[in-house]
């Protein structure tokens, strides 16, 4: 092998290295959850004088006199066959019911992540794995893996179409 073509291997092996040293972190980093959530100012509340803390003891006292939506939500088990039924349609077709059930706390919360995977086009095992694994709320999750839809609305509609599952299986 001649001198020029040992250099030309050696130049090319150190501008290989380089290369993937340069462009490595770009392409394997995650994006830091600090980097991608949104930071809002938090404002220390003054205290109240006394005609606002007048009208929040009303507000009190009114809320406490209304039922509140944990009592008026149906329990249903993430186990119920009939959920399971309602639910078979939603997600892909061949889905194990019992492994996409695994991990929920209850069915409604089973039923949202569903839905929203359905609305949102997303996978159901990537909104579960964010939503139970890395404890990131529905509207999170969905932000994170469709940045460009409104991932609040999203989650607000899944909830409203659990809800109607689950009282059409309870009632």
């Amino acid at each position: 092998m001649t001198f020029g073509k040992m250099t030309a291997l050696a130049f090319g092996l150190v501008g290989g290295f380089a290369l993937g040293v340069w462009t490595g972190p770009h392409l394997t980093q995650r994006a830091a959850p600090a980097a991608n959530a949104v930071h809002e100012a938090v404002v220390a509340p003054s205290a109240p004088d006394a005609a606002t803390a007048a009208v929040n003891d009303d507000a009190a006292k009114a809320s406490a006199a209304r039922p509140r939506a944990a009592a008026r939500t149906a329990r249903v088990d993430v186990t119920e066959p009939a959920l399971h039924e309602r639910l078979k349609p939603v997600l892909n077709r061949g889905a194990n019911m019992a492994v996409a059930a695994d991990g929920f706390r209850s069915a409604e919360e089973f039923a949202t992540v569903a839905h929203a995977a359905r609305n949102t086009q997303v996978p159901f095992m990537v909104l579960k794995h964010r939503v139970l694994d890395e404890g990131k709320s529905l509207a999170q999750a969905i932000r994170e893996s469709k940045p460009t839809i409104d991932a609040a609305n999203e989650a607000s509609q899944a909830r409203t179409q659990a809800r109607s599952d689950i009282a059409a299986i309870a009632g």
